[in-house]
């Protein structure tokens, strides 16, 4: 896949840190792979990690195979777009308009102008001070989000650090002519001392007298420069150890700047950072100062080892990359080709988010790719809950509107379960003429299972219920459920009161509906248990009392709310304040407790949509 030449790398850069969940734009090929309740991830074998277990982001190291869009990490496997926070992240970059404001233009103008200033052809001391000064203005922009000064900041401290080192070699320097000057002075001393010796005697013991007198003298006289000269070589030794330290530091800190860059996807700002790195630091040292497991995952993904020609090598093919992937999901769209044109447009966002070719793309382009996405994933959720009914028009719709689509797997999902549930509707309705209740029901059972919504199960369940009794018992008790709205009961004995409803289109209708609210109820739950196994409780009970709002009669869905409350109760006492206080008419202070609920969980779609509610009412004219 031409997308993929660099994308390990850049998936890792933001796949790792997705939980995985519900499919997302994935063509529904892949159907007969999901089970009915997709768990959080797919457990399968550890991925290969040489030299034993890596600490790195999990005990193995991340492994990502281009071919089947699986990442291999800590013990579990997922395709790059099963999960629910890229589903999420996309799905808003679908939905936002074109970055093609003239604010817009003006900060990728600048960002240009930066590049084109730091160009290996045109860099001169010059035109790194002029891309410095632009700097400051590409921070203001909004969707730089203060990177550019962060670029400047390092760049700044780096030129601090080399007017240090000049500062240092000019003491340096002083230093070498008080030791040398030092030097003569002692080697002066000494040839002085030696002239002024006194003459020797005859006697042995008086020689001996008159050369110690002599060495003390020497040495009492040597003793200042020796000192100083101590002192001289340590402060030399001291400032050298700076001098290497403080390079080696404000090194480290740039790189550290780069890789984070570059992990943040922000391809562009890499390429200036790793400009600016080789302008300041001239020495020719671009090795990363990285660790083990940093740098095993450099090789393992790119082959090379991690220097800084290797970041701004890959920061520039990733760009090239994405500008193809756009082209690809253009052409692929003119060709109504929406299934590729949609997983193309899904492989170049993730690795290019904040690149302008992803960012200026056309939203009813985008809007074309996540119609086919939300099919695709109503399809999904068609055949999870067994409507094949529906998953047939949707097939259909499919097809229809896009070419590259393949129903084939699709369609044999569909027609194999309507034909296993015809054989045992078949073996039911042999079972009914026979006399054989337990066989009629055990096959009414596997039928319903198979296909609940089967046209054919309301004839078999007018034999099931040939005498009146049984199934007037059973409509008196269906509609004492409905009237008690105890719909959890109903869908717990659906298959007794589908076969009594099957000669009343009225009732048929009504049980539907039921069905219906217990099947999105029973969604909700899942969804909610789902993100709190994630360990947000917060985020479940908002999850869960949104459902409960709708259907605020399920005993199911209050249990489980009432157990989330107590597990978020200061994000879910806050909110419940702000709500009352708003009710009671006092704007301010219902916002303040919508704020507090925001910074409880910053996520809260409740807490947002009830601040925006108060600044209207409190601010009619701003909106």
């Amino acid at each position: 896949m031409t997308c993929f030449r660099f994308l390990p790398v850049g998936v890792l850069l933001s796949a790792l840190v997705l939980c995985p969940g519900r499919i997302s734009a994935q063509a529904p090929g892949s159907i007969e792979d999901a089970p009915a309740t997709p768990p959080p991830a797919q457990q399968g074998p550890p991925a290969p990690s040489p030299g034993g277990q890596s600490n790195f982001l999990g005990k193995d190291m991340p492994f990502f195979d281009p071919g089947s869009e699986i990442i291999s990490w800590d013990g579990k496997n997922w395709n790059i777009n099963n999960n629910r926070l890229f589903q999420a992240r996309f799905e808003k970059y679908l939905n936002s308009p074109e970055s093609s404001s003239e604010a817009d233009k003006e900060y990728q103008g600048t960002i240009a102008a930066i590049m084109d200033l730091l160009g290996p052809n045109r860099i001169t001391p010059k035109t790194t001070d002029e891309a410095f000064q632009l700097l400051p203005k590409a921070s203001e922009f909004e969707i730089d989000a203060n990177l550019c000064d962060a670029i400047a900041n390092q760049v700044y401290s780096s030129w601090l650090a080399r007017r240090n080192r000049d500062r240092l070699a000019a003491a340096n320097q002083s230093l070498e002519k008080e030791r040398e000057r030092l030097e003569w002075n002692a080697t002066m001393t000494a040839k002085g001392s030696l002239l002024d010796s006194p003459r020797s005697s005859s006697k042995e013991s008086v020689n001996a007298e008159i050369q110690k007198q002599a060495q003390l003298k020497r040495d009492i006289e040597m003793q200042p420069y020796v000192t100083r000269l101590a002192e001289v070589n340590a402060l030399l030794k001291a400032n050298q150890l700076k001098d290497e330290v403080a390079e080696l530091q404000v090194k480290l800190e740039f790189q550290a700047l780069l890789v984070q860059l570059f992990f943040q996807r922000r391809f562009q700002h890499v390429v200036i950072g790793t400009r600016f790195y080789r302008s300041i630091f001239a020495d020719g040292d671009s090795q990363l100062k990285v660790g083990k497991d940093a740098k095993s995952l450099f090789s393992k993904t790119t082959g090379l080892p991690p220097t800084l020609g290797t970041l701004d090598a890959m920061a520039n093919e990733i760009m090239r990359d994405v500008r193809e992937g756009i082209a690809a999901f253009d052409f692929l769209l003119t060709k109504m080709e929406l299934e590729s044109a949609t997983k193309r447009l899904a492989e170049t966002f993730l690795i290019g988010e904040y690149l302008p070719d992803v960012r200026s793309l056309d939203r009813e382009k985008k809007r074309k790719a996540l119609a086919f996405a939300q099919i695709s994933n109503q399809l999904l959720s068609a055949i999870e809950m067994k409507d094949y009914t529906l998953a047939e028009k949707l097939v259909a719709e499919l097809s229809e509107t896009a070419r590259d689509f393949d129903s084939s797997k699709a369609m044999a999902a569909i027609e194999t379960s309507k034909t296993v549930s015809a054989m045992h509707i078949a073996k039911a309705r042999n079972a009914a003429v026979s006399g054989d209740k337990t066989t009629l029901e055990a096959e009414l059972r596997a039928a319903t299972e198979i296909w609940p919504r089967n046209p054919a199960l309301a004839e078999v369940g007018a034999m099931i219920f040939s005498q009146a009794d049984v199934q007037g018992r059973a409509l008196v008790d269906f509609d004492q459920l409905l009237g008690q709205k105890n719909y959890r009961q109903i869908f717990d004995d659906r298959m007794r009161f589908i076969a009594a409803t099957a000669m009343h289109p009225e009732k048929q209708e009504q049980l539907r509906e039921v069905l219906d609210v217990i099947t999105t109820i029973e969604a909700g739950i899942i969804r909610a248990q789902e993100i709190e196994k994630r360990g947000d409780a917060a985020g479940a009970w908002e999850s869960a009392e949104l459902t409960f709002r709708a259907h605020p009669e399920d005993n199911k869905l209050n249990q489980l709310r009432a157990n989330l409350t107590t597990r978020a109760s200061d994000f879910v006492r806050a909110l419940r304040e702000a709500e009352a206080l708003e009710a009671k008419n006092q704007p301010g202070s219902s916002l303040a407790w919508y704020l507090k609920a925001q910074k409880e969980y910053p996520p809260s779609e409740f807490a947002r949509e009830g601040i925006e509610r108060i600044t209207r009412q409190i601010l009619p004219d701003a909106t």
